[in-house]
């Protein structure tokens, strides 16, 4: 069998033999049958749970419209385009609305990236600012301890409106609602003490009533977001839903889809050969972890899973980076997250976790040295870390194939059926 996974901008390349028995697991997506800009106007104009836009704008009121960085594969400058008609048409003044780039703790962006994903005619009209994590001010704290403390550009706002895209994620359940919010455009303590709950019990994706989101929804809710705008994308980054309005309740109508174009089930398999998607989503080992995270159930106790991941921004975290040259086993990196939560460190012992499970294998662009650090084999093509594998188990062994790892649940059956 011939076959490709994504890999940055372009693809690798991979020939399984025939005895092996393969699954490729794809999105179940349906054609796209309305223009980008049409299913977000329909959003626009049937909100979820919320007033229309246009009873929620005041004369003189200024506006924040929160949107992803260029970690993200969101389609910023589709979506605001018929966002910003919507908002003049409701008498706001192109002065009074600012752009802001949710970064977390992720790092600022050149100006070219940030008109990319706005776009050039967006870019100068609007203010477009990056989000500034040491410009915070606290709003309150949460049931759960962490404080919520939000960029003051975005707490000086009359009106915020979050935009993102919905997608599942390894410790949040999914992308998209108040995300924009916690961690988008908080400070570093809160991010902290709110990420620090992934390690509590229920922390999975496709549940968005994990510890994290349900504290991120509860963050949201003390700071206040009035209008959430996100999309759902296909394979091909193309918009195949949009859903507007209540940040929990347009959010929840966007999970429903995601849940009918990417959650399958299968019988754990010897091999798994994973791909986040190709670029952005494998920018870095940092981003490109999350695929491993939503494949893992498909990999049988004691087998192996290869990560095509380019990594053209090395590992994509100081901290991150900091605890892998440490050069602890597996045991002992996973006993320093518990003893203290560290955004970052958190990254590495979570590959420790999996390293203790499976053997891992990454194909990308980081030195073997580097990949070693973090618990892979490296430095060979997709196909020779494949035949190499391949050798360790029976001619007939089971492989799994998930080209869109980053987008893609896979459960195994036991878990659909329990």
């Amino acid at each position: 069998m011939q076959l490709t996974i994504p890999y940055h901008k372009t693809s690798l390349p991979l020939r399984i033999p025939k005895t092996h028995h393969v699954d490729i697991i794809l999105p179940h997506e349906e054609p796209v049958l309305t223009d980008p800009d049409t299913q977000i106007r329909n959003a626009l104009e049937n909100p979820v749970a919320s007033p229309h836009l246009g009873d929620i704008i005041q004369p003189g009121n200024t506006i924040s419209i929160i949107v992803s960085d260029s970690t993200r594969t969101t389609p910023t400058n589709i979506m605001l385009p018929p966002l910003l008609d919507m908002l003049l048409c409701a008498d706001a003044q192109e002065q009074n609305i600012t752009i802001i780039y949710a970064l977390g703790i992720h790092r600022r962006q050149s100006e070219q990236e940030q008109v990319a994903i706005v776009g050039q005619d967006i870019y100068q009209k609007y203010q477009c600012i990056d989000h500034d994590k040491d410009r915070c001010q606290y709003i309150g704290t949460t049931s759960r301890g962490t404080r919520v403390e939000v960029f003051d550009q975005v707490v000086r706002s009359d009106v915020i409106i979050c935009t993102g895209s919905i997608e599942y994620h390894y410790f949040a359940g999914y992308t998209g609602g108040y995300k924009a919010i916690l961690p988008g455009v908080s400070s570093y303590r809160s991010i902290m003490a709110n990420h620090g709950l992934m390690i509590r019990d229920g922390t999975s994706p496709g549940n968005y009533n994990c510890p994290v989101r349900s504290d991120m929804e509860e963050a949201g809710s003390i700071f206040g977001v009035d209008f959430i705008l996100n999309v759902v994308l296909n394979s091909k980054k193309q918009i195949t839903g949009a859903a507007a309005g209540h940040p929990v309740h347009a959010h929840r109508v966007g999970t429903q889809t995601v849940d009918g174009m990417y959650k399958q089930s299968i019988e754990p398999a010897d091999i798994v050969i994973v791909s986040p998607g190709g670029w952005p989503k494998d920018i870095d080992l940092f981003q490109s972890h999350k695929a491993l995270e939503h494949v893992k159930s498909a990999i049988r106790p004691g087998g192996s899973v290869i990560l095509g991941a380019h990594c053209c921004e090395g590992t994509g975290n100081e901290v991150f980076d900091k605890w892998m040259n440490m050069g602890y086993l597996p045991e002992e990196i996973i006993s320093k997250l518990e003893q203290e939560f560290i955004l970052g460190g958190h990254k590495a012992a979570l590959l420790a976790k999996l390293a203790l499970e499976f053997d891992m294998y990454l194909v990308s662009g980081l030195t073997q040295k580097t990949a070693k650090k973090a618990y892979f084999n490296g430095g060979l093509s997709l196909q020779q870390t494949f035949d190499k594998v391949s050798d360790k188990y029976r001619p007939d062994a089971r492989v799994v194939v998930v080209p869109y790892g980053t987008s893609t649940l896979v459960e195994k059956v036991s878990d659909i059926l329990i």
